[in-house]
């Protein structure tokens, strides 16, 4: 049987595998919350910036006299080896768990106190000498620790995913330009409208990211206020005087990031406000992301039978069934992940909105939902822009086509011959088949030159820098 060793908390004892860094504090989280099978383990930056808190707070309680010179040192030895990504197989807590997230403050608190005692050449569990409560948790609580943590996480779960969306605007922008000439028509409720460039399509989708990426930037600049020295409730109870605001100046230079204290530490141990604002610049995002796959689904179908104005990269069969299909899959599934982030920010604030009193006892709900939201919003902007944006082609003549046959040319008529001519015009073009130019010179209403003049692509597609 593998070797385990006896640790014992307030509740009585437990056994814990030898071989683990984490104590009994785990053990009891991973005996509640068998929820999710999704473990502390895989959201790194969270571990790295809870290592990162700990490492701030030993260096400000050594210097305010609350840790002799070796425990401190043993403390940040440990954390620097966690931030690196050392014994990240020991944060094995679910991310789903009750308490606000003491399970997952314990299971950081042990491991960096197990290691700790390793350095100062003692048993793991041996906590007469360094204690993951009294010493790595000093002057702390999960409240001020957890969010702190967490927002910190946060800023750079954003920071990839505003990567994922910038790159995605990149291949559009290019895009774009490699559309700038194709002349093809335009529409609004599905119906034609007037002509344009598929540059200016695609143009267009790009500035879409852009203003995506914009406010999703915008959003995180209020992470950095914190409340690490509020412990409980914001009073800064245990935690000795200068603290707060010494640890908040250790860890901003720990983490790299202009992180201030916040004003009122009552209101900021309660208030999720920070998290709802950069949940809902995610949905933002996605909402903008999804309309751009909704399009490029629209655009290439057929492709025989539909618009078929672009072609999309094949990425795999389409069918069981139908000899030759091929599915636009990656458009399908960056809207699956847009529909997931969706229902993520609703997740995020209603468990906002649950903050009772002092505290919000469902940060890990947060926690799990915008982490993760950041994570597969930058992926699954990598994969649209590199596995279908890049590889799309247009087919211009079926896109000339188009503005030729419809209707919608007449709206540039309709300045010159007058909006009660172009309507008639335009329903005898439908109920004809014949095109609006013909018509229009039939009646006499302008000669072939000027419907040729009003109707050059230049003027159809930006009107506003063509001269006379």
């Amino acid at each position: 049987m593998a070797r385990r060793r006896i640790e014992h908390d307030s509740l009585g004892e437990r056994e814990v595998p030898h071989h683990a860094y984490y104590g009994v504090q785990t053990v009891r989280a991973l005996e509640n919350f068998p929820l999710s099978r999704i473990q502390l383990s895989m959201f790194p930056s969270l571990i790295t910036a809870f290592a990162q808190v700990k490492q701030a707070a030993a260096i400000t309680n050594g210097e305010l006299g609350g840790l002799d010179p070796a425990r401190r040192d043993a403390i940040v030895k440990a954390c620097e080896e966690v931030a690196s990504g050392e014994h990240s197989d020991h944060f094995v807590v679910d991310m789903l768990q009750g308490g606000a997230g003491t399970s997952t403050n314990m299971n950081v608190n042990e491991v960096i106190t197990n290691r700790g005692l390793e350095l100062l050449g003692h048993e793991r569990g041996d906590y007469e000498h360094l204690h993951p409560i009294d010493d790595t948790n000093r002057s702390q609580s999960t409240n001020d620790a957890y969010p702190t943590a967490l927002k910190l996480a946060i800023m750079t779960a954003a920071d990839e995913a505003t990567t994922g969306l910038e790159h995605l605007q990149a291949a559009l922008v290019e895009r774009s330009q490699a559309f700038a000439h194709v002349i093809k028509m335009g529409r609004t409720e599905l119906q034609d409208a007037v002509p344009m460039t598929l540059g200016q399509e695609f143009a267009a989708y790009a500035v879409m990211v852009g203003e995506g990426v914009r406010a999703l930037r915008h959003s995180v600049d209020d992470l950095h206020s914190v409340a690490l020295g509020a412990t409980a409730i914001g009073t800064g109870i245990t935690s000795p005087p200068g603290y707060a605001a010494r640890v908040t100046e250790i860890l901003a230079e720990l983490s790299d990031r202009p992180l201030t204290l916040a004003h009122d530490l009552v209101e900021a141990t309660q208030d999720s406000g920070d998290f709802v604002s950069v949940s809902a610049a995610m949905k933002r995002a996605a909402v903008q992301v999804s309309k751009i796959a909704n399009d490029l689904r629209l655009l290439s179908s057929g492709p025989r039978a539909g618009l078929a104005e672009i072609r999309l990269p094949a990425m795999q069969p389409g069918s069981s069934i139908m000899p030759g299909k091929v599915n636009p899959v990656i458009p399908e599934v960056v809207n699956v992940v847009c529909y997931q982030l969706i229902g993520f920010d609703v997740a995020v604030t209603m468990a906002a909105e649950a903050s009772q009193l002092e505290l919000n006892h469902t940060e890990p709900l947060m926690a799990l939902d915008v982490l993760h939201g950041l994570h597969i919003l930058g992926r699954a902007c990598r994969v649209l822009a590199d596995r279908c944006v890049a590889g799309i082609e247009a087919d211009e003549d079926r896109c000339r086509r188009y503005v030729e046959r419809s209707t919608g040319v007449v709206t540039a008529l309709n300045p010159v011959i007058g909006y009660e001519r172009s309507a008639m015009v335009a329903k005898e073009a439908l109920a004809t088949g014949r095109p609006v130019t013909e018509l229009v010179v039939e009646h006499g209403w302008l000669t072939a030159e000027q419907v040729s003049d009003l109707l050059r692509p230049e003027r159809l597609v930006n009107p506003l820098t063509v001269e006379d």
